[in-house]
């Protein structure tokens, strides 16, 4: 079933605690982090999956809310590639990405190496390389390895450290940068 079809219109009271809990966080949020929200009024991505040679551009965010017909075609281009496996990918990771193309100046599409992983790929990857964690965020949609061209992969993983907004892994040797939504680390 898509994103949009299980949204149903919110009650009175819905929104009245939505926007209780929103004032809360806000006021509980460290300036950093309000800081580093784009105020623009729509955020978009380009991807391009290097495994299915897929691309998609999506406006994934406008007028303050998430896009769900545009989240539902990034779960598509970032689903596990070896299975066909689909998985809602967080929402916040995309923001994450969107933070980090801004912050390196580039309006170059994310090269995926990988999104979202099914358990049985994860166990399959994990039986191959210790590289590879048997609770991997990439399993939960919260993570995907990447590329940016134009851009050396020292420069993005530094640049993804920068913005602590979750974990960064750097693969020189595969040439790529995992980035998580995870709790904040690197390796």
């Amino acid at each position: 079933m898509k994103r949009h079809e299980l949204e149903r219109p919110r009650t009175r009271r819905e929104v009245l605690k939505l926007g209780a809990f929103a004032a809360v966080a806000v006021a509980a949020a460290p300036s950093s982090v309000l800081a580093a929200l784009p105020r623009e009024h729509e955020r978009s991505l380009s991807f391009e999956h290097l495994h299915t040679g897929e691309h998609l551009r999506a406006v994934y965010w406008e007028r303050g809310r998430y896009v769900s017909s545009a989240l539902d075609e990034v779960d598509h281009v970032l689903r596990d590639f070896r299975t066909g496996d689909v998985m809602g990918i967080d929402p916040h990771l995309l923001d994450v990405l969107y933070q980090l193309r801004r912050s390196l100046g580039t309006r170059e599409p994310v090269q995926v190496i990988g999104g979202y992983r099914s358990p049985q790929t994860n166990a399959m990857l994990a039986a191959r390389s210790h590289d590879v964690s048997p609770r991997s965020l990439h399993m939960k949609g919260k993570a995907i390895d990447l590329r940016l061209p134009g851009r050396r992969l020292s420069v993005v993983r530094r640049a993804a450290m920068a913005l602590r907004q979750g974990g960064v892994g750097y693969y020189p040797d595969s040439d790529f940068v995992h980035v998580d939504t995870g709790r904040v680390r690197h390796w």
